[in-house]
């Protein structure tokens, strides 16, 4: 099975360069020999996945929005770079700003590392502006009210193109959730709040489909799996993950397994032939399913699949553009659920999993493949993987709809193993250590109404999710190490305020 997280390498950000026409031939053929080894350096950069495209010099108002235009027009084109290498006067950017539809990076950055002191006269001055080039580039995106993101330093500084590689995989990310169809078997769980949303507002706000198909189609696309393509993945299962001796051919339990593999045949090839790039399912709505889909769905969000449970499909979006923002890197995204505490004084630890649905991309190590009783559903046991995701670094994030906008909430959290071990807790598991404390975490994640249900993500952290949230002009609350209750109450309040009347009235 292959995975649907693009290679990031296929996506182009364009290198834009300003300057004017002022200069005469000679400052300008050197502004672009200069901003070229500038776009080249970034290209190579280790850290930037995606594909760095020079453009011309920008000198004059109608090839500044002549290039914007055709960056809008090119769905390769998942983002601009703009650097102001000489005084570029801002008011020539305006119509081009003003119709500018992908994300946006400021890179304010200069040709040389040092100065070259005793060799410095006025053509150097003439040549090297981008101080205050960039001074008034800055000042015309704040007047009008563009958002970008801004890195500052040399474009061979590692901090540098750290920060564009995390910016180009959140503008990943943003592209793919514009391009997002989302599957739903089934409505959310009955009475639940924080899973209902305005799908509307969703794809407005982030270019998303979300529409719901009734289960029983799924369960159609399920009765067809042959046998031969079910003998093929039962194959499969057996090579990846150590299979419990009762569910391998000839055992007690192997026509569970099969119909597990079934269900991810079918609901693999209902989400390929619609195109689907995130689905939810509810335990409350299963049709003729003979269980509840844990194993597929685990494999599905391996293969970079949103999923939300319960029809959370608020959640199943962030997991796809998780997904995609960590493209190639190590560690993975799921969706993730805190479950219980252990309130030892001093070593707080919160234990999240799920009924079935964890990601086995949280985790290096050979899951086992199990089956149990599940005392909800009411359908025969469903097979599922069960592992502990690995320790280390990670961020949870929700999102939430407020009525007049959706809030996403981030808590930076430290993956550690468990305190004890698990035996009787047969799903995937994660283990968690949040920031600053436990107590300021959840006291802070309640007022902010963060939902229960969020993604985890081990390979991107909370740099890629706040340019994302920057990108998509979205409401996002910070829990990390630098969080105090008082100060993150009056946000809440703020944030209530600034958003409502950033929409106009």
């Amino acid at each position: 099975m292959s995975r649907i997280t693009p290679d990031l390498h296929r996506y182009e950000v364009w290198f834009f360069t300003g300057s004017q026409n002022l200069y005469g031939d000679e400052t300008l053929r050197q502004v672009a020999e200069q901003s070229k080894t500038i776009a080249d350096t970034l290209a190579a950069a280790e850290g930037i996945p995606v594909t760095i495209v020079w453009k011309p010099v920008l000198k004059d108002s109608e090839s500044i929005k002549r290039a914007i235009l055709e960056a809008n027009a090119n769905d390769s084109v998942i983002g601009l770079i703009a650097w102001m290498h000489t005084f570029s006067p801002a008011k020539m950017w305006i119509s081009g700003l003003d119709a500018l539809q992908k994300p946006l990076l400021h890179l304010h950055t200069q040709a040389n590392v040092e100065l070259p002191w005793a060799e410095i006269d006025m053509d150097f001055m003439n040549l090297n502006q981008a101080a205050h080039g960039d001074r008034e580039f800055g000042y015309i995106q704040t007047r009008l009210g563009v958002a970008r993101k801004t890195v500052v330093g040399h474009a061979t500084n590692p901090a540098v193109t750290a920060q564009i590689g995390t910016w180009s995989r959140a503008a990943a990310g943003w592209a793919a959730t514009k391009t997002l169809k989302l599957a739903r078997f089934g409505d959310n769980m009955r009475f639940v709040a924080v899973t209902e949303g305005d799908k509307t507002e969703a794809e407005l706000r982030f270019g998303v489909q979300v529409n719901t198909w009734g289960v029983n189609e799924l369960a159609e696309a399920v009765a067809q799996a042959t046998d031969a393509q079910i003998d093929s993945l039962v194959a499969e299962y057996e090579e990846l993950y150590d299979v419990a001796p009762e569910l391998r051919a000839g055992a007690a339990r192997h026509e569970s397994l099969r119909n597990g593999a079934a269900i991810e045949i079918g609901l693999r090839s209902f989400l390929e032939e619609g195109g689907f790039g995130a689905f939810t399912t509810s335990f409350e709505d299963l049709g003729a399913l003979r269980q509840l889909p844990g194993l597929a769905v685990q494999r599905l969000m391996a293969d970079g699949y949103g999923f939300g449970a319960e029809g959370d499909w608020k959640t199943a979006i962030l997991v796809h553009a998780a997904n995609v923002m960590g493209s190639g890197l190590p560690g993975g995204a799921s969706l993730m659920e805190d479950y219980t505490y252990d309130l030892t004084p001093g070593s707080e630890v919160i234990l999240g999993a799920h009924m079935l649905e964890v990601s086995p991309s949280l985790t290096s190590a050979k899951p086992t493949l199990e089956i149990h009783p599940l005392g909800i559903g009411g359908r025969e046991d469903p097979v599922r993987l069960v592992f502990t995701a690995d320790p280390g670094p990670a961020v949870v994030v929700a999102m939430s709809d407020m009525r007049d906008r959706f809030r996403l909430v981030a808590n930076v959290v430290e993956v550690v193993e468990p305190t004890a071990p698990l035996p009787k807790l047969p799903v995937g598991r994660a283990v968690w250590k949040p920031e600053p404390s436990f107590e300021v975490s959840a006291a802070a994640w309640l007022t902010a109404g963060a939902a229960h249900h969020t993604v985890m993500s081990t390979a991107v952290g909370l740099d890629a999710f706040t340019d994302f949230a920057d990108i998509a002009k979205t409401e996002l609350l910070v829990i990390d190490e630098n969080t105090d209750l008082r100060t993150f109450h009056r946000e809440v309040r703020w944030n209530q305020a600034y958003y409502r009347l950033a929409q106009g009235l």
